[in-house]
């Protein structure tokens, strides 16, 4: 039977479970008995501590022994090849039946036994001929729901568990069970939700950090490190580490005895997992676990991509609106006219449910919408925040005290237009239902000293929470900022039209000025590049008549800084349509300007690996000018005895993000600039396109990574 629906209002503190969060989990002093843990020393190999039933395989006198000797095997070369950190793992020769696992941590190295098991498809290759057909299932799915279906019977086929449950986390690190698949007879958990007490943050940390965790019987008593004074050793990569007392009695209080968890880690963060239960100990040995670890990372592809896919469809979408005002908006004297005429479609392609427009303290309104005088306040407030940015926000009483005022809406994206003015998208509030697994707020104690208990009902349990709208998506925000943009350009368009009519009032001899006026820059700009070409060839003759040393490479690089300026001035004034660029295409052309002005030598070492990416234009000349003096920098300071060497210039785009990576095989420094001109030059134009540069060590050589924002404020 479901519990009553309870209201909830989100704006309420929530609970504190920062308790939950302060278990130290990573270091439990004892491991589950399936397996066994040799600790050693990570130079002398001596083995200093153990947990398990070591015996059984070892004998009795595996204390102070030679960890090689035991393992039966050059444990020195293979501990060489462990890296120390998270996830630092190397897989040995199984021993004994056992496969074994070797991990670093601070002075020690962990040897990590467990029974050997195989794979639900059985052999190797029949096991990646399946991973193979499920990926290619995962691929065929169109929707997002279908994909973590499909996900769940596969995850299911593979572990053979009773129940298997894809779990997402949501914004306030609550999860929610999006697909199930599970043994006749059963209950659901589909749809329910899960407090983020439930998986705590450090708990979240390990499951990024180690992909696969199972726990075979629940029931078991753990075994600790012996002989006592190791028990604080960090246990984070080692699979068999005693759980923690409260997961235990969590698991037990859902009727669980084995579970399992494979994450689901998207963009290097974790967004979700595949959680396993079954009714009696189950264990699933490594080799399957490296399966489903697989499996997990093809899932979290598919799910990038499907919400990729459906991130672009929005954004076309909102680009068409946006290309169908464009033309009406920069040829109208009032373009806000424009935009009142066009409300609906406005309104339609953001997924509103109303849509005002507020001028001269009245507001004409589509949809559904308060009244004007709430409305009109909203606008008022809307221009005295610093934020330039649009406001988009689904819960409009955290943002503005007088949000009652405007009821039923709680969300609007927005932004203002300048005295008092603004323009609005409105979403009225909706009722959620959320069915929690069990009552969430059971989930903590009141008291904060009091011991932790784990939920002991997971019973139906529905909370009413009012006060919010539909969440606006990223796609939604950036068309809004463009939009705001548009209307700018379209107003300064219309001013200038203004200015010019005036202008043409003055008669013929205005007209005539103007055309000598366009006349005389393009005059100025072939000059211009003339001159350019001019000075090019004096410094590459002054370069060359100066030999090798220092004041050859000098003039080099004033040559080299001149070509990009020179690029620079001829997309200005040759393309037609200047506000957006293909960034790749415009690097290549400046690289290929580099490659004549640096030399033949270097030029044939310079590679280009260029993804297209669509840019402002000036933004893209601060981009160029950031390129240019890294390749200059590197040519300066990587190859200082040679007159060549490789260079890799690599353009990726990672959603709203650009990264320009320049890296060299040489000596180059691993910070950047010397600083001089260049580098005060280029800390200034990253700063102003909002961009980090950061220099990273490339084994060897230096890599120099530019990240910045695709398009401005």
């Amino acid at each position: 039977m479901a519990g009553p629906i309870v209201q909830r209002d989100p704006t309420a503190e929530s609970l504190n479970l920062t308790a939950c969060d302060r278990e130290p989990i990573h270091v439990p002093g004892a491991v589950m008995p399936h397996g066994l843990l040799l600790v050693a020393d990570a130079l002398s190999l001596e083995v200093v501590a153990g947990a398990g039933a070591i015996e059984a395989l070892f004998g009795d006198d595996w204390l102070g022994a030679q960890l090689d000797h035991l393992l039966a095997q050059d444990v020195n070369a293979l501990a060489e090849a462990v890296p120390i950190g998270p996830g630092g793992t190397i897989l040995a020769a199984p021993v004994h039946g056992h496969d074994v696992a070797l991990h670093r941590t601070g002075q020690w190295l962990l040897a990590e036994l467990e029974p050997m098991g195989e794979t639900a498809g059985g052999s190797v290759a029949e096991t990646l001929g399946w991973l193979d057909a499920m990926a290619a299932g995962f691929e065929r799915t169109t929707t997002f729901v279908a994909l973590c279906e499909r996900a769940a019977v596969a995850f299911r086929a593979l572990t053979g568990f009773d129940r298997v449950m894809i779990y997402r986390f949501l914004d306030d690190e609550s999860g929610c069970v999006v697909a199930e698949d599970r043994a006749p007879g059963l209950d659901t958990f589909l749809h329910h939700h899960f407090p983020a007490s439930d998986i705590p943050r450090q708990a979240r940390a390990l499951y990024v950090r180690n992909r696969t965790r199972v726990i075979p019987d629940i029931d078991y008593v753990p075994a600790p490190l012996r002989p006592a004074g190791l028990e604080l050793t960090d246990l984070s990569d080692v699979a068999i580490r005693s759980v923690s007392p409260i997961h235990v009695e969590y698991l037990r209080n859902m009727g669980v005895s084995a579970s399992a968890s494979i994450s689901i880690v998207k963009d290097g963060l974790l967004w979700g997992l595949v959680a396993c239960h079954h009714a009696t100990p189950r264990l699933l040995p490594r080799a399957t676990r490296a399966a489903a670890a697989a499996l997990a990372g093809g899932l979290a592809r598919q799910l990038r991509a499907k919400e990729e896919a459906e991130a672009y469809r929005e954004r076309l979408a909102l680009r068409g609106e946006e290309d169908s005002l464009r033309g009406l908006l920069l040829t109208s004297d009032s373009p806000v006219d424009v935009v009142q005429a066009r409300a609906e479609d406005v309104r339609h392609a953001f997924g509103a449910d109303g849509l005002a427009l507020v001028r001269g303290g009245r507001a004409t309104t589509v949809g559904i919408a308060p009244d004007e005088a709430a409305l009109v306040a909203l606008a008022r407030w809307l221009g005295t925040r610093d934020d330039t940015a649009p406001l988009a926000t689904r819960e409009l009483g955290k943002d503005w005290a007088e949000a009652a005022r405007v009821a039923p809406i709680a969300g609007v994206l927005g932004f203002a237009l300048g005295d008092g003015d603004a323009l609005l998208w409105l979403r009225a509030e909706r009722i959620e239902e959320i069915e929690w697994a069990g009552n969430p707020h059971k989930a903590v104690p009141h008291d904060p000293q009091a011991t932790l208990r784990p939920r002991a009902s997971f019973e139906s349990w529905r909370e009413q929470v009012r006060g919010r709208a539909r969440r606006w998506t990223l796609e939604q925000v950036d068309g809004a900022a463009r939009l705001r943009r548009l209307l700018g350009e379209a107003r300064a368009a219309a001013e200038l039209r203004r200015l010019n009519r005036e202008l043409e009032r003055t008669g013929a001899e205005k007209d005539s000025l103007l055309a000598q006026k366009d006349l005389l820059m393009r005059e100025v700009d072939h000059r211009v590049q003339n001159s350019l070409q001019l000075v090019s060839s004096f410094l590459a003759i002054q370069a060359r008549d100066a030999g090798a040393g220092a004041v050859a490479d000098q003039l080099l690089e004033a040559r080299s800084r001149l070509s990009a300026v020179a690029l620079v001035h001829r997309r200005l004034y040759r393309d037609d349509q200047i506000e957006v660029i293909d960034l790749s295409r415009y690097i290549g052309e400046l690289m290929q300007d580099l490659r004549s002005s640096l030399g033949e030598e270097w030029g044939r070492h310079l590679t280009l690996d260029l993804a297209p990416v669509l840019i402002p234009t000036d933004r893209a000349v601060s981009v160029g000018l950031i390129a240019a003096e890294l390749v200059i920098n590197a040519t300066k300071y990587a190859y200082p005895a040679q007159n060549g060497g490789a260079i890799d210039v690599v353009l990726e785009q990672h959603g709203h993000l650009l990264r320009l990576i320049v890296a060299d095989r040489g000596v180059g420094k691993v910070a950047g600039g010397d600083g001089g001109f260049g580098s005060r030059m280029m800390t200034a134009v990253v700063q102003r396109i909002g961009g980090t540069v950061e220099f990273q060590a490339n084994d060897p050589g230096t890599r120099a990574l530019l990240t910045a924002p695709i398009e401005g404020d």
